[in-house]
């Protein structure tokens, strides 16, 4: 972490910045008090982008709407129920929650009542390094030891680890997430065990829940040091119904294409057979295209069923049919048995462009119907034998010849 004066400094930035100084302001006015929390501070002052910043305040929501209505801003009661109003400033949104403590929790949400308490509210939260708080004066208020452990890169439940998730069984999913965004080293031990022990509880959340923090594991900066630990601690048995997990084809994917998305690691790690997307859609509700990714990678291993002899052209054409995406998401999950080296080569091919359209091939004799999708089929393959080749003529007799494989005679304008 950053020095102190460099640390002060970008807290200062944060706090001048025009909306955010305009909102903190007419949210403090009048014995009212106001702090940025969450992601914002821990990000700042870990010298990392924020975008989103939200903020805490003893006032009351219908307050907060009425001052902000007051002054022309825009105000949303995206969760007025639990306290928080979104408000509008300079086209920026700000969610702003009063103060809460705890009145009952079943494992998957919370029972709130409003307060006065910083720290009662801080204390609430799950982690040490998420329950920082940002006042107008440019003071960080740490309540659990939360700057010790941002700067040692520990990601430490607030309190008993096993109350912590108890509130909320989802708490178990994002330590290992958020070890992987901000942690370094072996996660922290009391932390650890009480997901292990606990991990049943998951079996109450949503799946849209888990996929959420799942993709945001994948996605994450250490995801190669944590998933291991995060499979280990049967975390993921528990989500997917004791699914295998491939945990080298994870590590060499990540090693082979360090910028791959959630998506490909997930590839990576969990599908093997045509069955495999099905599964993982069943238990993570994914969305259509995500579905679809994982189809594709799917269809693409059943037949690359033997990677050894993979060759430049096959990758080709699976990008000429499938698309540069379904081949890199393959090439990911097959580089532990390619190769990382031949994996990346062969994903810096370039994917050839289909100079072959349907109506060149009603052009040729060709009935529109079905036919017309064998022919451009069996041009491609034919394009493909010979090497992509860019010279019309070769295009044109690769076409004429898949016509008269189709016919059995000369096109009627070879």
């Amino acid at each position: 972490m950053m020095g102190d004066a460099d640390r002060q400094t970008r807290l200062d930035a944060l706090l001048a910045r025009p909306p955010v100084a305009q909102l903190m302001a007419l949210l403090n006015a009048d014995g009212a008090e106001t702090r940025i929390v969450g992601g914002a501070v821990r990000n700042t002052l870990l010298g990392v982008p924020t975008s989103d910043i939200d903020l805490a305040t003893t006032l009351l929501p219908e307050a907060v709407m009425a001052r902000a209505k007051a002054t022309g801003l825009k105000v949303v009661p995206t969760g007025i129920t639990h306290g928080t109003v979104t408000v509008v400033v300079a086209h920026a949104p700000f969610e702003v929650t009063t103060l809460r403590r705890d009145v009952a929790t079943d494992g998957r949400h919370a029972t709130v009542a409003f307060s006065r308490s910083f720290e009662g509210d801080a204390l609430r939260r799950d982690f040490t390094i998420n329950q920082l708080s940002l006042a107008g004066d440019g003071v960080v208020h740490d309540y659990a030891g939360g700057l010790a452990d941002l700067s040692a890169r520990k990601v430490r439940f607030i309190g008993d680890p096993r109350l912590r998730i108890g509130e909320d069984f989802l708490r178990i999913m994002r330590f290992f997430r958020f070890h992987a965004e901000y942690g370094t080293g072996p996660l922290d031990a009391a932390g650890l065990s009480a997901c292990v022990a606990l991990t049943s509880g998951m079996a109450r959340l949503s799946a849209e829940r888990v996929r959420a923090e799942l993709l945001k594991l994948l996605a994450a900066r250490g995801a190669r040091e944590v998933v291991p630990d995060f499979v280990g601690s049967g975390v993921w048995g528990q989500t997917t119904g004791g699914h295998a997990a491939d945990l080298e084809a994870l590590d060499c994917a990540i090693t082979a294409f360090p910028d791959s998305d959630a998506v490909a690691r997930l590839a990576a790690l969990g599908v093997r057979t045509a069955g495999d997307p099905g599964l993982l859609d069943e238990h993570f509700r994914l969305s259509r295209a995500e579905r679809t990714r994982l189809d594709d990678v799917a269809r693409l291993l059943g037949g690359w069923s033997n990677p050894e002899t993979l060759t430049a052209r096959d990758v080709q054409r699976a990008g000429l049919d499938g698309g540069r995406t379904a081949t890199a998401d393959t090439l990911g999950v097959l580089a532990a048995r390619l190769g990382v080296e031949r994996a990346r080569q062969l994903a810096e091919l370039p994917t050839p462009v289909s100079p072959f359209r349907g109506a060149a091939v009603l052009a040729l004799g060709v009935k529109a119907g079905p036919e017309i999708g064998i022919v451009l089929a069996s041009a491609h393959d034919l394009w493909a034998d010979i090497g992509f080749p860019d010279e019309q003529a070769a295009q044109a007799q690769c076409l004429a010849d898949a016509v008269r494989d189709l016919t059995g005679q000369a096109p009627a304008q070879a």
